[in-house]
């Protein structure tokens, strides 16, 4: 079907629903007018529907007057009228049905407006209010949930300026300086709001453009905030601030927005309540608040489990394994809020490791420990990252909360287990065969499973990982030496079953302790994820 035909289909199709063609946007959409009527209710309200010829984009639906009767601020309502009824991102409009898509849209507004009648919230639409409240940039960089002053760092790249608050500085400056950002300022008079509201824009006057239509609106969300949010701009007044940062910490979101003092300039009077407080009639600029906190950064993809954040873990070995699981294991929050993330590996990374290791070239000679330390420092500045450039068996390291072997070295995994039995939680992470398999143990407690006891099993023909036994193929020659050849998509697979095995043991899941991952079809599963207890034949565990 042309574009043309769909076009007019749609058109037809709303015609049959009361609405009427009006004409096309500057940019091309096409307009129509009618009524949006409210789900099982007797209120309706004219309505303007604009229309992408595309049809990829979302319908644009707005009320053309406001229900009188509503209060100030609702729900998913937008001063100009306009309906926030779905999450951009929630929903792929299917271009080869514009008729039904479309109408799809219109029903889906219509239920959104009745629950703005009902003073509703839709829970898949709760952080719309980041549409209506559009700013200068500001980086929050908050772990703790002081309120009151606090610190504010003016930073500039290229002449760009950038805001960053914070409750401590040296790790914010570790941030802003790995963006390519300098310090220019550190006087910003900067307070920090609780609320209990949520925060939804005016219907009648938006956005606020002083501090009296500021107050205005957060008298209507929660006076008790609006109180606290005039008291700390008339403190900035007293002090002679230059001017004064608000940030809101509400149910929803963190958002504010600055005032900036003319102590030369007299502020202009109108109304009785600005002739008693001469700062009803300062400018107010919004603020978009983004949060940089190491926190929230792991926190946001896994919003209802725990994160490795506060954990002091180690990693043995930074091969090809080992690199990968460490970036995974930082951005779940390793080595952040008090924690700390050790790696050991006393190897350097050679041109024959570059094919399948999380490092690359330019890393090339350096110790694998160091340079992924280094690497990580980089993405992530605020973690606590330690390099232990040597041998683990020489290696002090410390109070651990769990210690990982990723070296896929067997001998060395025996020696692992024996060196720091249970208490001690630890983590084999290993690929079979020439990535044949992935697998990993978690051995928390006495009665489990140890790597040793692994060795004794696979020696009568149990815990396997294959039915038919794993094939041996080799590489390399010369001074090379021979080596066990595997993709690098095979270490990533190995590293992310570590990483989910990590990310259960901190949220208090550790069964299945034994965990398989076949790669490819080629070979059959042997052995189930199971949780296998210590080996009768285990001289480890039965010591």
């Amino acid at each position: 079907m042309s574009s043309a035909a769909a076009i007019a289909d749609v058109i037809d199709a709303f015609k049959q629903r009361g609405f009427e063609f009006v004409g096309k946007t500057d940019d091309g959409w096409f307009t129509l007018r009618g009524r949006l009527s409210q789900p099982q209710g007797d209120k309706d309200c004219p309505c303007e529907v604009e229309l992408d010829p595309t049809f990829v984009d979302l319908p644009r639906i707005r009320l053309l007057e406001i229900p009188p009767d509503l209060p100030a601020a609702v729900p998913h309502l937008g001063a100009d009228g306009g309906i926030c009824y779905l999450a951009k991102g929630t929903v792929v409009l299917d271009i080869y049905d514009p008729v039904g898509q479309s109408l799809a849209c219109l029903q889906r507004a219509a239920v959104v407006f009745g629950q703005i009648v009902k003073g509703e919230m839709v829970e898949d639409l709760a952080e719309e209010f980041f549409a209506y409240w559009d700013g200068w940039l500001c980086f929050v960089d908050m772990q703790g949930e002081d309120l009151g002053r606090q610190k504010c760092i003016v930073a500039q790249a290229n002449g760009n300026p950038l805001w960053f608050i914070t409750d401590n500085e040296d790790r914010t400056t570790k941030k802003l300086k790995s963006l390519g950002y300098q310090a220019t300022d550190r006087t910003v008079l900067t307070y920090r709001v609780k609320t209990g509201a949520q925060p939804r824009p005016l219907t009648n006057s938006w956005p606020p453009e002083t501090v009296g239509d500021m107050l205005a609106w957060q008298g209507n969300l929660d006076p008790r905030c609006r109180r606290k949010i005039h008291e700390r701009i008339k403190e900035g007044k007293r002090k002679q601030a230059n001017g004064v940062l608000i940030v809101i910490e509400s149910p929803l979101m963190t958002y504010g927005f600055v005032v900036l003092y003319d102590h030369q300039r007299p502020v202009q009077k109108s109304k009785l309540a600005d002739r008693r407080d001469l700062t009803y009639g300062l400018k107010v600029t919004p603020i978009s608040v983004v949060r940089i906190d190491d926190r929230y950064l792991a926190q946001r993809n896994i919003p209802k489990s725990k994160t490795l954040a506060g954990k002091k873990i180690a990693i043995v070995g930074c091969g090809t394994i080992g690199g990968y699981l460490s970036d995974m294991l930082v951005k779940a929050g390793a080595g952040t809020c008090g924690g700390k993330l050790t790696l050991v590996d006393f190897d350097s990374l050679l041109p024959q490791n570059i094919g399948r290791h999380r490092l690359g070239f330019p890393d090339l000679l350096s110790n694998k420990a160091e340079a992924m330390a280094k690497e990580l420092c980089r993405l992530a500045p605020g973690a606590e990252i330690r390099a232990l450039p040597v041998d683990v068996r020489q290696a002090q390291l410390g109070e651990l909360d769990l210690l990982i072997d990723a070296t896929g070295e067997e001998s060395l995994g025996h020696w692992l287990a024996g060196r720091y039995p249970p208490p001690m939680p630890m983590l084999s992470v290993w690929i079979e065969g020439p990535g044949t398999a992935v697998r990993a143990l978690l051995k928390t407690n006495a009665s489990g499973a140890c790597y040793r006891c692994l060795w004794h099993s696979n020696r009568r023909g149990e815990l396997r990982s294959t039915v038919d036994p794993l094939p041996a193929i080799l590489a390399g020659h010369g001074c090379e030496g021979l080596y066990v050849p595997f993709p690098a998509s095979v270490s990533v697979n190995a590293a992310s079953l570590g990483a989910e095995v990590t990310l259960d043991w901190v949220n208090g899941v550790y069964s299945p302790a034994l965990r398989t991952r076949m790669i490819g079809g080629a070979y059959r599963l042997a052995t189930p994820d199971c949780d296998p207890l210590r080996d009768r034949e285990c001289p480890l565990c039965n010591s």
